[in-house]
């Protein structure tokens, strides 16, 4: 047996009597090329993160004075380069990194604390695109926010949809797929209507584990919450964008910003080594069959865009105007002057508005059941 395998195997014992614990550590790797803070940033990162639970391995130029290991490049993409082909050969088993561009079908779920309540929310998605289809990216991203979640320690993790374009449609899919057997559980609104649409007081309370959207309100709000109190040229809290999440994406590459302060990197670096021990790949592997099991590819093509009729589209008069005083929602917006010519078409007066949760159609209160059965029928609901 060659003198060094022997060497790391009594150094392991050794750590497993003085910590307790003889389970493998992680190795998590911090490229530290590319902070707009410089190189000094990304090493006070790696000295506050410093754990007992796993190790840091540093991937740049060689620092004095540091005695982290680490694999010596020059420049970010060769960065990029020897991080991939540490964790395909699972040198490290996870790895931190800023600008990197992951595949379609892959986005990254940040995770904040809010403001108002200290409690920790993860943003499904803030980089990457899980679908070019909006609404259908929107519910990937909701499965891949509940798969960290879960592998983060939270058994059964609350979803909630912010109220973005696309929301509604979101929520009536999560809806479908918990009653086709998906064990989900929804967020509540803290506002009075309720629901799991989330406006922008739920966010800054932190009410669901999980806060859908898509990525690039996902970007500004990381942004926000984690430059709110420096003036956006320095994050300076939370955990950094997160990890890249695809279905066949395995591996555990977690997102910090050029602008990302010391104490963010070192979060994020906690944060990659979390997914490492909570055993992300198999939890995501599991949440996917889950969803899958409950018709998920079949909720994904009703979120497909409509085909457009080949003939002319057909010129419907208003019936006689009534006042309206009732209205129904989870429209899109692109979809709100179709829904109400369909009605009109149908002998039923609709005028298109937009309430505090988003586009509205509004009809009299003795139409609603109606209306509501129509827009059902005709797919605008």
């Amino acid at each position: 047996m060659p003198k060094n395998i022997i060497a790391e195997a009594l150094l392991e014992i050794a750590e497993g009597i003085e910590s307790g614990s003889f389970a493998k550590k992680p190795k998590i790797g911090l490229t530290i090329l590319g902070s707009e803070h410089g190189v000094e940033n990304m090493l006070e990162a790696a000295r506050l993160a410093k754990s007992p639970a796993y190790d840091i391995v540093l991937i740049g130029p060689k620092q004095e004075g540091c005695d982290l290991e680490t694999y010596e490049v020059s420049s970010e993409e060769e960065a990029h380069k020897k991080m991939e082909e540490l964790l395909d050969k699972k040198v490290i088993d996870g790895c931190v990194t800023l600008h990197y561009t992951f595949p379609i079908g892959v986005s990254t779920i940040g995770r904040v604390v809010a403001p108002s309540t200290g409690r920790e929310m993860l943003i499904a998605t803030t980089t990457g695109t899980s679908s070019l289809n909006r609404v259908e990216g929107m519910l990937r991203n909701a499965i891949a926010g509940v798969s960290v979640a879960k592998s983060l320690g939270i058994e059964k993790p609350t979803v909630g949809v912010l109220n973005v374009d696309g929301a509604k449609q979101v929520e009536r899919a999560l809806e479908t797929l918990i009653e086709n057997g998906y064990d989900l559980e929804l967020a509540e609104s803290v506002r009075a209507d309720g629901g799991a649409v989330l406006r922008g007081n739920d966010i800054l309370r932190g009410v669901p584990d999980v806060c859908v959207t898509d990525s690039l309100t996902g970007n500004i709000l990381m942004k926000v919450f984690s430059a709110f109190s420096t003036g956006g040229s320095y994050e300076a809290t939370g955990f950094g964008y997160g990890p890249g999440v695809g279905k066949d994406f395995d591996r555990n590459i977690c997102i910090v910003s050029r602008a990302s302060g010391a104490p963010v990197v070192a979060h994020a670096i906690k944060y990659a080594a979390d997914l490492v021990m909570g055993n992300f790949n198999k939890v995501k592997a599991d949440e996917y069959k889950a969803v899958e099991g409950a018709s998920f590819d079949k909720v994904i093509e009703t979120l497909q865009p409509k085909k457009e009729a080949a003939e002319e589209t057909e010129t419907v008069e208003a019936p006689p105007k009534e006042i309206v005083t009732d209205s129904i929602s989870g429209i899109e917006i692109l979809d709100l002057e179709d829904a109400v010519q369909a009605l009109w078409k149908e002998g039923i007066y609709a005028e298109s508005g937009m309430g505090c949760t988003g586009p509205i159609v509004m009809i009299t209160e003795a139409n609603h059941a109606k209306a509501e059965e129509i827009l059902k029928d005709k797919g605008f609901i």
